[in-house]
């Protein structure tokens, strides 16, 4: 059976940090408050389904309601300063740059992919390829039948181009994480900064957020997709952004539109490396599988009209605008619905109690 160790929780002691960032700048981190029974006894109920299944692993977990932090804990290694890889919640980022650059006027969601890259074209161009937009980016609705590679290539946005483009663009997911490093080459490319860059006045800087470490490809293009590390409270953040609708501190750093457009139902969606004529023969329905209950622009619906940024390994960013909450999970699981699960079964139900 898995033992929790060096537990740090962090009390409300640290109600409301406020530190220095330049002259006349103060920048707030999530306030604190005392932990409620309710949600300590939910917090409880996780963590023994955890040791309950050797398929999960909690590494961190962080309950926010109210835009306060009622619960924070971190287990076995992990610790409040040290980042996590994100795997694909680097996506949310990625697809937050696009919406920042949408914003400012730099680029439509239905814009042609080829219009980006006319030097990376193979010599023939689809009807297919030709038809992909910035909303399939998005979506991961590409038309590939399957998931592009970028193993063993020198050009990622090439190989990307050269991938089979078989059915017709917004009609068959296919989750596709070199789409999410074609959208960051594409903000690249409007912008001359990589995303990280590009993000890091606009968002990490307003959020507290020390500039993290992002992978890179060989032409110096941030993954995109994955390679983002961040802290747990980062992630929280984050999440409490969204629910704000786009405002940090009276600020606005993203469009009410655009967190609403990212946040709901696009298409239908499917569990990474399952193709969508597969569903049935595996079992998988709605009640036994969240990856099926739909995508927005790199989200993942979730039960009870709740929204998450989604990483391997169990890394998540819950987002419940019907509760005004937040959960941030950082894990290193092997069963992603058995963790989603401990949540929805437990945590939900006293976040919706909790007034």
């Amino acid at each position: 059976m898995k033992t929790k160790t060096s537990l740090i929780l962090l009390t409300a002691a640290t109600a409301l940090l406020l530190v220095s960032c330049g002259k006349n700048k103060e920048i707030v981190d999530l306030p604190r408050a005392a932990t409620p029974a309710s949600i300590q006894q939910a917090v409880d109920a996780v963590l023994a389904g955890d040791e309950a299944d050797n398929s999960v692993l909690f590494e961190s977990l962080m309950v926010l309601k109210h835009g306060k932090v009622l619960y924070e804990g971190w287990y076995g290694d992990a610790a409040p300063d040290k980042p996590h890889a994100m795997y694909s919640v680097s996506k949310s980022f990625t697809a937050t740059a696009v919406g920042m650059a949408v914003d400012a006027g730099l680029l439509k969601v239905t814009d042609k992919l080829v219009d980006f890259f006319p030097d990376k074209l193979p010599e023939e161009v689809s009807d297919n390829l030709k038809a992909v937009t910035v909303h399939d980016l998005l979506t991961m609705n590409c038309g590939h039948e399957t998931e592009a590679s970028f193993r063993g290539s020198d050009d990622w946005v090439a190989s990307f181009l050269a991938h089979p483009v078989v059915h017709k663009p917004g009609t068959w997911y296919c989750y596709n994480s070199l789409g999410t490093y074609m959208l960051s080459a594409i903000v690249q490319k409007l912008t001359g900064e990589k995303v990280l860059d590009y993000l890091t006045p606009r968002l990490f800087e307003p959020l507290h957020i020390e500039t993290p470490v992002w992978d890179e490809s060989p032409q110096g293009i941030n993954a995109g997709g994955w390679g983002l590390q961040l802290k747990t409270e980062d992630m929280a953040k984050f999440g409490q952004l969204f629910l704000q609708k786009g405002v940090w501190n009276g600020k606005r750093l993203v469009s009410e539109e655009w967190i609403a457009e990212a946040s709901k139902y696009q298409v239908p969606s499917v569990p990474a490396g399952t193709r969508p004529d597969e569903v049935e023969a595996k079992g998988l329905t709605k009640d036994n599988c969240t990856f099926l209950l739909g995508y927005g622009y790199q989200m993942w619906m979730c039960p009870e009209n709740a929204y998450r940024a989604d990483g391997a390994r169990g890394q998540y960013i819950i987002i419940s605008p019907d509760y005004d909450a937040v959960i941030a999970v950082t894990a290193n699981s092997g069963n992603l619905q058995a963790e989603q699960d401990l949540i929805y079964k437990y945590l939900f139900p006293a976040l919706k109690e909790l007034k």
